[in-house]
């Protein structure tokens, strides 16, 4: 008799840099979500989706959930709550290393608040000494109601099967949704300026990146198969647009040469790559940005 096929949503929720977004690209095989040291790059519910065993897990992976300043950050956090509340499995990932610090206590009393049941993910495990892990681990479990604990790194791939084959094993019975070669639903001209605002993060060491956006204006399909990409980096001052372009504007030739190289790498196409820098004081109070990336203006 034929396996019968399951699939559904797991939103991997947590504190910003827990590891969510490794979790979503080791899981797809392919870079989905962008990833950086900085906290608080993930800004919108990223999809990632693979075939495990019988089951097609999509993973929502939702931008980290801390104590939010601005109206940007208030539309992200509550998108990262929509993104749990819709899923068929929650997962909350800490940060080993880090430890239950106080963005993941309230992160759990929160869940015990709305009654929401969770797994656990321990992520960077490989960082902590193993009698440090297990005090962790009883102190996270005390403070909330899980009904798995898993302990793993998703850099390295250490346990990370196990984590997987148990979503495999509990999502609901189901046809698939996506077919089983796509790995993401999110559009290539917005994966292609998340990529971007990736590199701009790297390679930017001050708070700018978190002052700025980059849209993808350009997304054509030449003739000879290679893709023309325009992408409009957007700042709040002039300042910020001075430092992205850099002397002579080597700064921006690095960003782009790196995020081209990515791209291509992606698409396995030839891709040309044209950056502006244009500057748009109040972007964050405009109400189209937030539609783009899927979230709530008014939140």
């Amino acid at each position: 008799m034929e396996n019968k096929t399951r699939c559904g949503f797991v939103a991997l929720i947590g504190a910003p840099n827990a590891g969510k977004s490794t979790i979503t690209n080791n899981f797809v095989g392919s870079k989905v979500s962008i990833v950086s040291p900085k906290v608080q790059t993930t800004r919108t519910l990223v999809r990632g989706i693979n075939i495990f065993e019988n089951s097609q897990i999509i993973f929502i992976d939702t931008p980290g959930i801390f104590k939010p300043k601005r109206r940007l950050d208030r539309a992200m956090v509550s998108s990262a709550w929509n993104g749990a509340n819709d899923a068929d499995i929650i997962v909350l990932v800490i940060d080993a290393k880090r430890g239950f610090d106080a963005e993941s206590k309230e992160i759990v009393k929160k869940l015990n608040e709305n009654k929401l049941s969770a797994i656990l993910m321990l992520n960077k495990i490989d960082l902590v000494k193993k009698e440090k892990l297990l005090a962790l681990i009883t102190e996270i479990n005390t403070a909330g109601n899980f009904k798995e604990i898993f302990m793993a790194s998703a850099l390295t791939g250490k346990h990370i099967e196990d984590f997987y084959k148990y979503l495999a094993d509990n999502l609901p019975e189901s046809p698939w949704f996506y077919p089983e070669d796509q790995i993401s639903d999110m559009p290539l001209k917005l994966l292609a300026a998340e990529i971007t605002r990736e590199k701009l993060f790297t390679y930017l060491h001050q708070e700018i990146p978190y002052s700025l956006t980059v849209e993808t204006d350009v997304w054509e399909r030449k003739e000879d198969g290679s893709v023309k990409a325009q992408q409009t980096i957007y700042v709040e001052r002039d300042n910020q647009k001075s430092i992205i372009l850099g002397k002579g504007g080597s700064m921006i030739k690095r960003i782009g040469q790196s995020a081209r190289i990515e791209l291509e790498d992606l698409i396995d196409s030839k891709v040309h790559l044209f950056l502006f820098v244009k500057v748009r004081e109040n972007w964050m109070n405009d109400s189209s940005r937030y539609e783009d990336w899927n979230l709530d203006f008014n939140a």
